[in-house]
């Protein structure tokens, strides 16, 4: 039987190989194209003051070419609102325009990362190296993360913009290892104890005289003629602009609450805020942003005061229609009136709401008849249904334990995200992984159990190939917490079973032993059903692939057998399956591969019977390890080149990178000096 799985497998493989192979040659021209240089940034706004005398200060810094020292750190100093992050890009774009960063520009803002106040230097060097080559295979340690950076940051002139640091120890670990690289900081305050060689701190004050006029004038005009009032009545153009105290973020505003009342007198509109000042004493940018949010319809108003609500850093008409309850399409005109009036600012990946105007829309919401509570689930359960689509799209059907979803009133019409593939739905997985997570706090916090282990299933599909430890551990240790709150007794085997994985790849082995020991002790106490015996075998997985990483593989063999007889007692192919192909790699790890052989054989026929393309490349490699240790080169070499596709295929540069070496041993030992070169030359590039 065994010879007659093999004989079909290579039937097979022989088949595919003759429309897939390329020649080594052909591998290493199709596979050497540089990646795509990096760019950033938002589109450029229409109008900028200039800040002459701080783009004069960096261009001259800039202007001499490093020999050591370290990439030149530009430090840009202020309080919120006063046009930082504006300045930054701004001088981004003039160095490139410049020549001076050849090799892109990354941008990175340090609040989209942080977790009660600290922003996880994995996670932000994670991101980074991915910016640098998308392909890049992340390791899962901080020191591993930093090296793997460094590597990709070597030689390359590039700048980037860092966003919204509160200490030097934050931007530290993230400088490029390049001497031609600029790193342009923002801060509210002076980093003391960012402590490098080359570096220029430029604190910037408030907007004052023409270039304040003047990016008032920009707003109020739009792309329409300039404005005639601003031209009729300078003087009160010039009040105005005080009375915004020099802040861009208010300014902004402000040119857009003019540009609603086109008709209405200039002076008119600014004795309209005086009267408030002088008043109710409101502070002066508090009253333009007031003046916006006055003018704004009743539905675009309830949507910016729910707003401070999203957790994510983008604002996107499927998450606004959630808050509000309806459909697309008031979302988005609410939205659009929201950015009509400047309350929304651009981000590289679409609008986002800016700091102080979050606080202002804060302070709107109190007090106000607002059904908060609702809105929060509703904005929950939309990414839940969103997020539990693209799992299905990405991963195909497989065990999930979370309870059904709970009709939510006013949900119905928010609009449902179709993927046309997997790496469509993956990609959205990745984009909106911090909305994500935040949602798993919100619904823990809001005692949506259910919500936030339901939320957790798809971050698991997600954190396969996306390794965000911090956001990980904390998503899945609100799962644990809400699963035994909500004592649902299939979610607490679940959740601890996921949480044990990002442990282990963390080393912290005894932490994700405990989550083992309690998870398997209570899959014991669990019923016959289908589901059920399902979740026992996967503690029992669970257990042994923590003791195969440790490299403990005769301790995972029982383990691995005990869930494989589970999975065939209940008609659980898939599972089965996954099993026979564990115990194989465990066959060969102990030194028997005619066993392994034999397994993996079995392994890799279910996998293309059953279509599952992330199992076929697995399983093609480990035969193809197997073929090779038994010295049965000619059949191995096929099963390599195809799991080399797979990997491809499904761009999971980690698989990609696992089969460039094997291959690369593999013809070496062959005396094949050429072809291993090539694959160990693109293992190379892949790792940076």
């Amino acid at each position: 039987m065994a010879k007659e799985n093999t004989n079909r497998v290579d039937g097979q493989v022989r088949a595919g190989a003759i429309v897939q192979a390329h020649t080594i040659e052909q591998l290493n021209l199709t596979q050497q194209a540089p990646p795509a240089v990096p760019w950033q940034l938002p589109p450029e706004l229409p109008y900028f003051a200039d800040r002459t005398d701080e783009q004069q200060q960096v261009l001259v810094a800039t202007s001499e070419e490093p020999t050591a020292g370290g990439p030149l750190v530009i430090t840009l100093i202020g309080m919120g609102g006063i046009g930082k992050t504006a300045l930054g890009f701004q001088l981004a774009r003039s160095l490139r325009r410049l020549g001076r960063c050849p090799d892109g520009i990354l941008h990175l803002d340090l609040d989209d990362l942080r977790r009660e106040g600290t922003a996880d230097p994995a996670d932000a060097l994670g991101e980074l190296t991915l910016g640098l080559d998308p392909d890049a295979v992340l390791p899962p340690g901080y020191a591993d993360r930093q090296r793997r950076y460094w590597t990709a940051s070597q030689d390359k002139r590039l700048v980037l913009v860092l966003d919204n640091a509160r200490t030097g120890a934050e931007v530290l670990p993230l400088l490029p290892s390049s001497a031609g690289g600029i790193v342009i900081v923002t801060s509210r305050g002076p980093l003391h104890d960012l402590d490098t060689a080359r570096a220029v701190e430029l604190p910037l004050g408030p907007l004052d005289g023409e270039d304040a006029t003047g990016l008032l004038r920009a707003t109020v005009s739009g792309r329409l003629a300039a404005d005639p009032r601003l031209a009729a009545d300078p003087e009160a153009a010039a009040e105005l602009a005080r009375r915004c105290a020099g802040l861009p973020a208010a300014l902004h505003v402000a040119g857009r609450w003019l540009r609603r009342y086109r008709h209405r007198e200039l002076r008119r509109l600014i004795d309209e805020l005086t009267v408030e000042l002088d008043r109710e004493g409101v502070p002066v940018v508090e009253a333009v942003w007031d003046a916006a949010y006055a003018s704004l319809s009743p539905g675009a108003a309830r949507l910016y005061r729910l707003l401070p609500h999203l957790p994510g850093p983008r604002v996107t008409s499927g998450a606004a229609a959630a808050l509000l309850g309806g459909g697309a399409s008031a979302a988005e005109d609410a939205l659009e009136e929201l950015d009509e009036a400047g309350l929304l600012l651009p981000r590289p990946d679409g609008r986002g709401l800016h700091d102080l105007i979050r606080g202002h829309a804060s302070r709107r919401a109190e007090g106000a008849a607002e059904d908060v509570p609702a809105a929060r689930r509703r904005l929950v359960r939309w990414y839940r249904r969103q997020a539990a689509r693209a799992d299905l799209v990405a991963a195909g059907p497989r065990l999930v334990v979370a309870r059904p979803a709970v009709e939510e009133p006013g949900l119905a019409e928010a609009p449902d995200l179709l993927f046309a593939s997997a790496h469509e739905a993956l990609h959205w997985l990745e984009r909106e992984h911090l909305a994500l997570y935040g949602c798993v706090r919100i619904a823990y916090e809001d005692g949506l159990d259910a919500d936030a282990v339901a939320l957790c299933e798809p971050l698991w599909t997600h954190f396969l190939d996306h390794q965000h430890y911090t956001d990980v551990i904390d998503a899945f240790g609100l799962g644990v917490a809400g699963a035994g709150r909500s004592e649902d007794p299939l979610a607490v085997v679940r959740m601890r079973c996921q949480l044990a994985r990002p442990l282990w790849e963390q080393r912290r082995y005894a932490e994700a032993a405990e989550e083992l020991r309690v998870a398997v002790n209570r899959a014991e106490l669990l019923g016959s059903t289908e589901l059920e015996r399902k979740l026992r075998a996967s503690a029992v997985e669970f257990r042994g692939k923590l003791a195969s990483i440790q490299g403990d593989w005769a301790a995972a063999v029982p383990d691995f057998e005990a869930a494989r007889a589970e999975h065939l007692a209940i008609g659980n192919t898939y599972g089965a399956m996954l099993q026979t192909y564990l115990l194989g790699r465990a066959a060969l790890a102990l030194g028997d591969p005619g066993r392994a052989i034999a397994l993996l054989t079995e392994a890799h026929r279910v996998a293309a019977d059953l279509g599952r393309e992330r199992m076929i490349s697995r399983t093609a490699f480990e035969l193809a390890s197997a073929l090779r240790a038994a010295d049965r080169t000619d059949e191995a070499a096929p099963l390599y080149r195809a799991a080399l596709d797979g990997a491809r295929a499904r761009k999971s540069a980690a698989d990609e990178l696992r089969v460039l070496d094997a291959l690369a041993d593999f013809h070496q030992e062959l005396g094949e000096d050429d072809a291993a070169a090539g694959y160990r030359a693109e293992a190379d590039r892949l790792r940076g």
